[in-house]
């Protein structure tokens, strides 16, 4: 017996009735053998990891375009504390950690540079829209190295069921989901604070009342929360109570945060938005101007779709970059 397998039967001795058990996998799209050390879902974990797409993350935006200081968010450490908060859950409920972690790990890889920004103008200009999560399946299923990386079918369906109306066919996948919301609605109000755009005082009581007053006490509050419910629900869920005020609380945050006109990073985002718009025209104008290797990593004939994969998979210093190379005027001597 290898080491795998001395795994498979541990999950089937402790993990719950609904946990996915890795032996149980529905498989990936093209057939692999097995490895002799690690179940399908720590190979998909260590594939995610390794992968260019995920260390692109460090330099894309979470909220804050090119913010002055260690100490703001990335899309990767947004990714990272996800794949914590899933973690913790995923344990105290006896579901398969390892699904939890790459379906975590993997759920972005397909954002654009500039934040949400990025995304809705790529989902304005795109014929087909734009939507953050097929794109980390496209990533994952065919643009990183040309052939993908060919995971399971439950950390595909995790990662594109991350968001949206669909649930994830797996309770795992539904514990990334919830993470996710969790993870951003606590960490992008420490950043607002830390940016002056918030104070704690400013969050309305009626929330704090019921999810606390300070950072690790609101995701100490939620995370107990869904623990809880979802012992009783045989589902991932929320306590009521708790649910509303992150709801509320999520809301608050897009109207004195995310689309509000009057912050300084407003205007930001209109310069990230006139980029994203431009890059996309010189493109499409002369798809040449696209790496051959990206272009056929793409697999396709449709210029809006490799440009639009060009675009999402930029980092915001690289889109900076390549707006500057074709927009800015350089120095010469003779």
């Amino acid at each position: 017996m290898n080491v795998r397998e001395m795994i498979e039967n541990r999950e089937r001795e402790y993990l719950s009735a609904g946990a996915v058990l890795s032996a149980e996998s529905k498989g990936r799209r093209e057939s692999e053998e097995p490895c002799e050390l690690r179940t399908c879902f720590q190979r998909d974990r260590d594939r995610i990891i390794h992968s260019k797409a995920f260390r692109r993350l460090k330099h894309k935006t979470q909220v804050f375009l090119s913010p002055q200081g260690d100490h703001y968010r990335t899309r990767l450490t947004h990714t990272l504390e996800v794949a914590q908060i899933a973690r913790t859950i995923a344990r105290s409920l006896s579901f398969n950690e390892d699904l939890t972690e790459a379906i975590a790990l993997g759920h972005d890889l397909g954002h654009t540079p500039f934040g949400h920004v990025g995304e809705r103008v790529l989902d304005d200009i795109c014929p087909k829209g734009f939507r953050h999560n097929e794109q980390s399946l496209r990533v994952v299923d065919v643009l990183e190295n040309g052939k993908g990386l060919n995971l399971t079918h439950e950390v595909r369906d995790g990662i594109i069921n991350h968001t949206g109306s669909r649930k994830a066919e797996t309770l795992e996948g539904r514990i990334v989901a919830l993470s996710d919301r969790i993870a951003y609605i606590n960490h992008d109000i420490d950043d607002a604070v830390r940016g002056g755009v918030l104070s704690e005082s400013d969050i309305p009581s009626d929330f704090t009342a019921v999810l606390g007053g300070r950072h690790s006490v609101r995701i100490d509050t939620m995370i107990k929360a869904v623990i809880g419910e979802s012992e009783k629900s045989g589902d991932i869920a929320m306590e009521p109570e708790v649910h509303a005020a992150m709801t509320g609380l999520r809301q608050f945050l897009y109207d004195r945060v995310y689309t509000n006109p009057e912050l300084e990073i407003a205007v930001e985002e209109e310069k990230a938005k006139n980029i994203i718009e431009s890059l996309y025209e010189s493109f499409l104008n002369d798809i040449d101007l696209i790496p051959r290797e990206t272009r056929e990593n793409s697999r396709t004939d449709d210029k809006h779709i490799i440009t639009a994969d060009y675009i999402a998979g930029m980092s915001d210093p690289f889109a900076v970059k390549r707006y500057e190379e074709l927009y800015v005027p350089k120095f010469w001597v003779k």
